[in-house]
């Protein structure tokens, strides 16, 4: 059977519902879906993963985007991790109200393309909570998640 893996980390539980929303898309294509807090998680669980989520908000530390604290050992793990054959994707929520709008989401994403896992979707941000459009672009993303998955 198929596996995904969710890495979230959520402060004002925006990301929190984000999580659920890709879950439960994965889980209507049929996946088994685990789901975890970013500080509860491993880098390593990923490998048991056939798609990869992180699932991320961007603290503004003086005006200027830096990933939260409580995801930054997992972060510096992920680095270093060998995800050769997974497919991974990254979104997450952030406010537009800053000028490094959601820019966690990709610094996720550079990061699981050192662990050489392959791309399986375009990066989604979202400012502040997941709106009926957000929830369509979380839906595309989780389908080329997948499509990007059958495809290995």
């Amino acid at each position: 059977m198929a596996t995904a893996k969710i890495v979230y980390a959520s402060l004002t539980g925006n990301n929190e519902e984000i999580a659920g929303i890709v879950a439960d898309d994965l889980e209507q294509y049929g996946y088994t879906v685990d789901t975890t807090e970013v500080s509860q998680a491993m880098a390593e669980d990923f490998q048991n993963a056939d798609i990869c989520v992180v699932v991320t908000y961007t603290y503004s530390d003086g005006g200027e985007g830096v990933l939260p604290d409580e995801a930054l050992d997992f972060y510096d793990d992920l680095k270093e991790t060998s995800l050769k054959g997974k497919v991974y994707g990254c979104c997450g929520s952030g406010d537009k109200f800053y000028d490094d709008f959601a820019t966690s989401v990709d610094d996720f994403d550079k990061a699981f393309a050192e662990s050489g896992a392959t791309k399986g979707a375009d990066n989604v941000k979202i400012d502040l909570a997941a709106d009926e459009e957000d929830i369509e672009r979380l839906d595309k993303f989780t389908q080329a998640l997948v499509e990007t998955s059958k495809k290995k």
